[in-house]
């Protein structure tokens, strides 16, 4: 009986010495601790500069932590943005397809990849509606060389210069008139415009005319001219005839002073274009 209150004596002096050892350690970590930042805390009003140092590598910690927080919330948006990309590889495209993808961009000085698209998209449009897509690229190239941001004097937007406030309603299935500036958009809406104006004039040249808003003018004349001048070009490109290299289009720094003259040799080999055009379709 001696024995076991011995034995338990010894054990509540061992944890009474453990215990008393345990709350000096820690006590005097506590007050090592506290003595440290009253040293740093001196020494920073002591010494300014290496105060200044401090903060300078605290805010540069801070301001990494934040750009790394960020980029991780951003992150997991970023691989929608090549769904959103206007572009497809023209190599990927059908021959006739790729091989006007190709000639546009080095007559427009225009990324290939974004007219592959356009491309694409002109032809299943054009399939759709019956229209020629290297009609629908003519007119793309020649109102807006292919910007789809473009804006006219009078109002007209994106890659086919439609008029946004007279065509509004054309725009409500897509969202809106900003969805003037998405390409494929503005492409489906200027088709459906040129539709119109083919039915309206009751052919193809009168339409354009109707198109650029000059049905009788010599101004709608000039531009019926010129975009089935380019459209016989494409046509030739379109079914593998042998062009020379387009000349790529040089846009002047300022609009010049007086309206370019119309070249008579030109418009008989854009005749001529258009003639073999008409007659290969």
């Amino acid at each position: 009986m001696e024995l076991l209150q011995n034995i338990g004596q010894g054990l509540r002096t061992f944890a009474s010495d453990v215990a008393q050892g345990f709350f000096e350690i820690t006590h005097n970590g506590f007050a090592l601790l506290g003595l440290v930042v009253v040293v740093c805390a001196g020494t920073a009003l002591a010494r300014p500069d290496l105060r200044q140092s401090a903060e300078v590598e605290l805010m540069g910690w801070l301001q990494e932590r934040h750009i790394a927080t960020t980029e991780a919330a951003w992150q997991p948006s970023e691989p929608g943005a090549i769904e959103r990309a206007t572009a497809t590889n023209p190599a990927e495209l059908p021959k006739q397809q790729a091989a006007v993808a190709f000639w546009l961009s080095k007559k427009y000085r225009v990324a290939p990849e974004p007219l592959g698209a356009l491309v694409a998209e002109a032809y299943e449009v054009g399939r759709q509606t019956k229209l020629d897509p290297t009609l629908i690229l003519a007119i793309m190239a020649v109102e807006s060389g292919f910007n789809p941001f473009a804006q006219s004097t009078v109002g007209a937007q994106g890659l086919m210069q439609v008029m946004t406030r007279v065509h509004t309603a054309k725009y409500d299935r897509f969202g809106g008139t900003l969805a003037a500036f998405d390409p494929v958009t503005n492409l489906k809406v200027g088709v459906k415009v040129l539709q119109e104006c083919i039915a309206r004039a009751g052919s193809i040249e009168g339409g354009l005319r109707h198109y650029v808003g000059d049905g009788l003018g010599e101004q709608g004349q000039n531009y019926a001219l010129k975009v089935l001048a380019e459209h016989a070009r494409l046509f030739q490109v379109a079914t593998g005839r042998t062009l020379p290299p387009p000349e790529p289009r040089v846009i002047p720094a300022a609009a010049p002073a007086t309206e370019p003259q119309v070249d008579p040799v030109q418009t008989k080999a854009d005749d001529t274009l258009l003639s073999l055009s008409q007659s290969a379709s």
